[in-house]
């Protein structure tokens, strides 16, 4: 643990120096010290560092719940499912094209519309994060299609489940997902209608009580969660999501912070553990012809949310870069894959796909402006934003 900390801390302070997001760094932290890379392993069994990922995932999402008001919701309910359905209907679809496309099966495809649908929520949460962006107004249909995806997920999980393990028993499909949806549903009713409850139990001015508090809640949710077949972090976001509301929400807040950001690290190191770069060349062309699908369909999403929300082109290229990169969905779906006995090449093809939007995302997310001025009026409007800037005075003499 000390190491991997250690060796995450290197290569984040060298890549700000030279102005690289921290989030490829710690995967990369993870490649080069784990059993894949010739030289020295620091984790030999990348399952030694799974409890330590699980945590930081839960951490993000349960940040993310917090940062996300319950009046958000309310508010925009039909715009965020109009913009969520839009980007899920652009980027499943065209995942599940591209899976037929490469001819690798039936059970394939359908694991390669997951992969190239989902945005990874961790990366997003720590994108706009790393950007400062979590206050602008486009964060808000970013947190809305990653809720509509979260939701979906869940659904997408309980039905593919079936299919990869070989069952033919509809109504065990039908009966797993009806008990996710189920305890989704619960969940959105407590934290709609609990507030006041949930406000009471986490009421104290001591902040070791608050902390043992909510970290307690975050992890027992996600494993409840779990155990009803929905993804563990969205218990976590649930319960920020009902924490956020609470007079203890703003605390909770700052005292999560650097849990968040050491955890964080972690979930990110491990994937890089995972990765075993001498499989990559095998699949090379379809991660690149993925990667070329997937801006072109975060593109048009992109245009879509930000024309559903009334936004100009400086938003719109937001919501497309910020929800460019896949990560942790997509994992979990190789460990399915490879479990079933799928196409041997699924998982070098899913990790190299990853690994590329993990590192272009953040980067493309942090340049958004160069993608805003090409998209349609983003000339006029970079100029506008230019000529508005304030000038600095020449002395004269």
């Amino acid at each position: 643990m000390g190491g991997a900390f250690l060796a995450a801390a290197v290569l984040a302070r060298v890549g700000a120096r030279i102005g690289l997001p921290t989030i490829p760094l710690f995967i990369l932290a993870g490649i080069l010290l784990g059993p894949h890379t010739p030289g020295f392993v620091l984790v030999s069994d990348p399952h030694e560092m799974e409890m330590l990922s699980a945590l930081g995932l839960v951490l993000l999402l349960f940040y993310l719940g917090l940062e996300f008001h319950l009046d958000d919701l309310k508010a925009g309910g039909r715009r965020m499912a109009l913009s969520g359905g839009t980007y899920l209907a652009l980027n499943v679809g065209a995942g599940l094209a591209f899976g037929f496309a490469l001819g690798w099966g039936t059970s394939e495809a359908l694991v390669l519309a997951g992969v190239l649908g989902i945005s990874s929520s961790a990366i997003v949460t720590k994108v706009l994060v790393d950007t400062g962006r979590l206050g602008n107004a486009e964060t808000k249909p970013i947190l809305g299609i990653i809720v509509v995806e979260d939701i979906f997920l869940a659904l997408y999980l309980a039905a593919l489940q079936p299919i990869l393990s070989g069952a033919d028993s509809l109504g065990s499909a039908v009966l797993d997902g009806g008990k996710a949806f189920a305890f989704l549903l619960l969940l959105a009713l407590a934290a709609r209608f609990g507030t006041r409850i949930v406000s009471r139990l986490f009421d104290t001015r001591d902040d070791e009580l608050l902390v043992i508090s909510f970290l307690g809640a975050a992890v027992f949710m996600a494993g409840v969660s779990e155990w009803f077949g929905v993804a563990d972090a969205i218990g976590a976001f649930m319960v920020g999501l009902m924490l956020g509301s609470t007079t203890s929400g703003p605390r909770i807040l700052k005292l999560v912070h650097p849990l968040r950001d050491a955890f964080g690290a972690m979930f990110f190191f491990a994937f890089g553990l995972s990765i075993d770069p001498g499989d990559l060349p095998t699949v090379l062309w379809p991660v690149l012809a993925a990667v070329a699908v997937t801006l072109v369909m975060n593109v048009l999403a992109g245009l879509g949310a930000a024309r559903i929300y009334g936004f100009g082109p400086g938003p719109a290229a937001n919501i497309s870069t910020t929800l460019l990169a896949r990560g942790e969905f997509a994992l979990i779906l190789a460990t399915m894959a490879a479990v079933a006995g799928l196409d041997e090449r699924l998982s070098p093809f899913i990790a190299g796909y990853v690994l590329v939007l993990a590192v272009l995302g953040p980067l493309a997310a942090g340049r958004s402006g160069w993608l805003a001025r090409i998209l349609p009026g983003g000339k006029g409007a970079w100029a506008a934003e230019r000529a508005a800037e304030p000038r600095e005075s020449t002395p004269v003499g």
